[in-house]
């Protein structure tokens, strides 16, 4: 395959939504970016393994049914059962990849985050190929006393990544500590909170660096 076929073919991202919410409900947040960024990759959304053990943060907002990735209380970074959920992402994407990158948000980001760090190590997601790259969208260190959490971040994440971070946002300081845990990552700064962003003129050019870095590999 020549440099210029890899460049053209557009990438396949799993995406991974947020906490107590779910495939159908992240595809419709992603929408709101243009058709300039979302023609370059082929995006593919599924439901977490959990049915939501709690009330929702979106009722109201997007229909249910919701959805978590591991069973928690009430913070969506830290969890109770992470190999069954790294075992179900896993075996899913054996049967519906390959994936080039993860997407994820919140919950979802957290957990797209330290699966780049988890199968660097050899600990996870074994049996598919390398993950290329990874898109983190109000992302946190996963908070969890197991092995795989303890060695996810060290050392640092070569997997090229774009980290969308805002300062009205609970999981900042997280975010922050996240970000320094890869190796050349690219932010997005926005002020709209616990949210996946609208992208303006700025945000636009980042992510478009970000596409031709990732065209490269």
């Amino acid at each position: 395959m020549t440099s210029e076929s890899k460049i053209e073919r557009k990438p396949t991202i799993l995406c991974l939504h947020g906490f107590r919410t779910s495939g159908a409900i992240l595809r419709k947040q992603i929408q709101k970016w243009p058709t300039s960024v979302l023609h370059q990759f082929h995006f593919h959304f599924i439901d977490g393994p959990l049915p939501s053990q709690g009330k929702s943060d979106v009722e109201g907002i997007y229909d249910p049914p919701y959805f978590e990735w591991f069973g928690t209380s009430k913070d969506p970074t830290s969890c109770e059962n992470l190999e069954s959920c790294l075992e179900f992402i896993e075996n899913y994407m054996v049967k519906h990849g390959p994936f080039d990158g993860l997407l994820g948000f919140s919950q979802g980001a957290v957990l797209s985050a330290a699966l780049a760090g988890l199968q660097a190590r050899g600990v996870a997601l074994t049996k598919v190929p390398k993950i290329k790259f990874v898109i983190i969208i109000s992302g946190s260190k996963l908070q969890s006393s197991s092995l795989a959490a303890g060695i996810a971040y060290s050392p640092s994440i070569a997997c090229p990544s774009l980290h969308f971070l805002s300062e009205k946002d609970f999981l900042m300081p997280s975010g922050m500590e996240l970000l320094r845990s890869f190796v050349e990552p690219l932010v997005i700064n926005h002020s709209k909170g616990h949210t996946v962003p609208r992208l303006d003129d700025k945000s636009l050019k980042i992510v478009g660096r970000f596409i031709q870095n990732i065209s490269k590999l």
